[in-house]
């Protein structure tokens, strides 16, 4: 069981291994996606927060789902083009896991571990996002409806001047 959110790693939308390990002395929000979600115009106010704040040590990580109604149905390579063509995304995104269940990817099960919500440690909805502080721990759990400009305050506590 890794101790870090640093020990942790996920495939890219190609199927190649990225380790979290790259991402330490950011501050880090993990949200789970869905392009066809209602909540998918959050993807441009995440988009707004990572072009605000990416120079001064903020990074989003993207992790899809298909999960909560079927509303990632689209292959790896097409979400990400999806992304980037209609919400114009540049943040990076990975490929499509489980963030419940028996195959609960590693990085969510780690995150849930560590910080429930009072639907417990399941993941409710699309969009449920973690913020993480410069050493890698989870800070604040932020519910799926929470808009991204809500979670600016937040960062800008964490983000280097």
């Amino acid at each position: 069981m890794p101790t870090t959110f640093y020990d942790l790693s996920a495939l890219n939308p190609q199927g190649r291994t990225v380790s979290l390990g790259d991402y330490r002395g950011k501050v880090i929000l993990v949200v789970n996606t869905a392009t066809q979600c209602g909540l998918a115009p959050q993807f441009e106010g995440l988009e707004h927060l990572y072009q605000a704040y990416k120079d001064k040590g903020l990074v989003v990580l993207g992790f899809p789902s298909n999960q909560f109604a079927h509303q990632e149905p689209e292959t790896n390579e097409n979400m990400e083009a999806t992304c980037k063509v209609n919400f114009g995304v540049t943040f990076p995104l990975f490929a499509k896991i489980d963030v419940n269940g028996p195959d609960t990817h590693p990085v969510f099960a780690w995150l849930k571990g560590r910080l429930g919500s009072w639907w417990g440690r399941r993941i409710k909805w699309n969009f449920t996002k973690f913020l993480l502080d410069t050493d890698g721990r989870p800070v604040k759990r932020f519910s799926p409806i929470t808009k991204p400009a809500a979670i600016e305050p937040y960062i800008q506590r964490l983000v280097r001047d």
